[in-house]
């Protein structure tokens, strides 16, 4: 998973008057049943961390993934952002930051992810219920150190849904961004996740703030095989569970 859900909690948050918001969340991707030796290097396990947090001004987002492979550290990849928005503001400023690097597997196959700077506008949407909500940015794109393609945009969307009495959320986001060094000069990425909120259970109590669920991580022209090829799509679920504070 290399992009994470920035103003999901965000969405949740305004509506709930709170100023902060961190969960942890554990994944098993299930990529390797399904695609075999495609790609035999992507780690099985993914912890993150995720934050958000509000103020007059406008919010703070952050999170971090941290890829598990046979028992050590394989990989990390974070994204910080800062959007400013008062409530005179129709849309709010929005600047962030993308980067991490991966091990591989040992074997000097190891690799960063080229930082990333962007900055752009968001629109940020909330149901009167504060039950669904969505956020749509349109950004400028800085590859650093990608010679003459350093150049680009990104269209993002992001979306949350709780119902059944908050027993289920839908939650998820969709990149799509130019990149003139893959087949038809686009990447898509999306990973929309599903999760069953435990504490909104009869006999729960509510503070015991576990879900479980799964995300699946959605592509096309993003995921390299173990061949370095990156043109073609990818759908790859995972079992997780995640525990907010």
């Amino acid at each position: 998973m290399k992009k994470k859900f920035i103003y999901v909690g965000a969405l949740c948050l305004w509506g709930t008057k709170s100023l902060a918001q961190l969960n942890v969340q554990l994944h098993y991707d299930l990529g390797h049943g399904m695609y075999g030796n495609e790609i035999s290097s992507r780690q099985h396990l993914t912890a993150t961390v995720e934050n958000f947090s509000a103020d007059k001004w406008g919010s703070t987002y952050f999170f971090m993934d941290a890829d598990f492979g046979d028992n050590v550290l394989r990989g990390a990849y974070g994204e910080f952002s800062r959007e400013i928005q008062t409530k005179k503001m129709p849309v709010a400023f929005h600047v962030e930051y993308n980067g991490g690097l991966s091990y591989g597997t040992g074997k000097g196959d190891g690799y960063a992810f080229g930082d990333a700077y962007l900055a752009g506008a968001a629109y940020n949407w909330n149901s009167k219920d504060f039950a669904k909500g969505f956020s749509v940015q349109a950004m400028y794109k800085y590859l650093a150190k990608n010679g003459p393609y350093c150049h680009s945009w990104q269209l993002t969307g992001v979306w949350r849904n709780r119902f059944a009495g908050g027993l289920c959320t839908f939650s998820g986001f969709v990149d799509l961004w130019y990149n003139n060094t893959v087949n038809g000069n686009l990447i898509l990425m999306s990973e929309p996740q599903f999760w069953f909120n435990l504490a909104a259970l009869r006999r729960v109590s509510d503070d015991f703030k576990l879900s479980i669920g799964t995300e699946v991580e959605i592509s096309n022209n993003f995921v390299y095989t173990e061949t370095g090829q990156n043109n073609r799509f990818y759908a790859i679920p995972t079992i997780a569970c995640k525990w907010e504070f």
